[in-house]
């Protein structure tokens, strides 16, 4: 318990004035008040740095599917004209004005 007071800059004299001012019980409140704020930071440092990742990889997913369902359309063209048949002109549309993912 020491040493988070030293890195904070406070002496043994200055916590002793405190438990003497607000008493013990207070004075305890407040030091595990700050050791549960400090393991809180830590934390959650490492859950930040952890979805950092995980949203790379989600968009990179994302950009997959989106690139899949640009090709399975012009797929599903080509087989619709090499066949003489009629192309699914409703799934065409609601794919017409999305971007495509592809880097090609």
């Amino acid at each position: 318990m020491y040493t988070y007071f030293f890195l904070l800059g406070v002496t043994e004299m200055d916590f002793l004035e405190l438990v003497s001012e607000v008493g013990f019980p207070i004075a305890a409140a407040l030091a595990s008040g700050f050791f549960v704020f400090t393991t809180m930071k830590f934390i959650l440092a490492s859950v930040m740095g952890s979805v950092k990742s995980m949203q790379g990889i989600i968009m990179s997913l994302d950009n997959r599917v989106k690139t899949m369902n640009h090709d399975l359309i012009r797929i599903d063209v080509l087989m619709s004209a090499a066949l003489g048949t009629k192309p699914d002109i409703e799934r065409i549309a609601r794919a017409q004005g999305k971007e495509d993912a592809r880097r090609d």
